[in-house]
């Protein structure tokens, strides 16, 4: 697969962006991090898009662990591979075990725990429908607090968002 848009060297990115793009690849141990040189690309943009994707991970209301399921399980229903490489290695770190990332990727019946299921259901409405059913709202709010909620949604609609990004700009896996 061809990216539509080549990842950006020191001249296309700026030497902010481009300073950046280096540690983020040295930190994850590759020699680019294909998605940040190439939303680089688009100067303060991708700045701001950082700032914000920080703020709902890892800096979110969702915990770690939490977080990396609902990317895990995002990554898996947008069949997102970049998206997945980096977010197994993160649930690593956040205790996502590989038996543990297996059922997440199968999807909430493969979950042993209540809280778990209506988490990833609610992360499979959302993906699908655009929308949360009222059952998977109510059992959601014996869960997690308002805040968490709409932290939920956000963190969905984002690593959605970003794997449509991903997808359609054909980037590169970091291998």
């Amino acid at each position: 697969m061809t990216p539509r848009i080549p990842p950006g060297r020191l001249r296309e990115l700026g030497p902010v962006n481009w300073a950046f793009c280096r540690i983020a690849s040295r930190v994850v141990g590759v020699p680019d991090m294909h998605i940040f040189s190439t939303l680089g690309r688009t100067g303060g943009l991708f700045r701001g898009w950082l700032h914000h994707s920080a703020r709902l991970m890892p800096f979110g209301p969702l915990s770690r662990l939490d977080t990396e399921m609902v990317i895990i399980r995002v990554a898996a229903l947008r069949e997102c591979g970049y998206e997945l490489d980096h977010h197994l290695r993160l649930g690593r770190r956040a205790g996502i075990d590989a038996d543990l990332a297996a059922r997440i990727q199968k999807g909430p019946d493969a979950l042993e725990s209540e809280r778990s299921r209506v988490l990833l259901t609610a992360v499979d409405e959302l993906v699908a429908d655009r929308d949360i059913s009222d059952p998977t709202w109510e059992a959601l709010s014996r869960h997690l607090t308002e805040r968490e909620r709409i932290g939920l949604l956000l963190l969905v609609g984002n690593y959605d968002s970003l794997a449509t990004t991903i997808s359609t700009l054909r980037i590169e896996r970091d291998r």
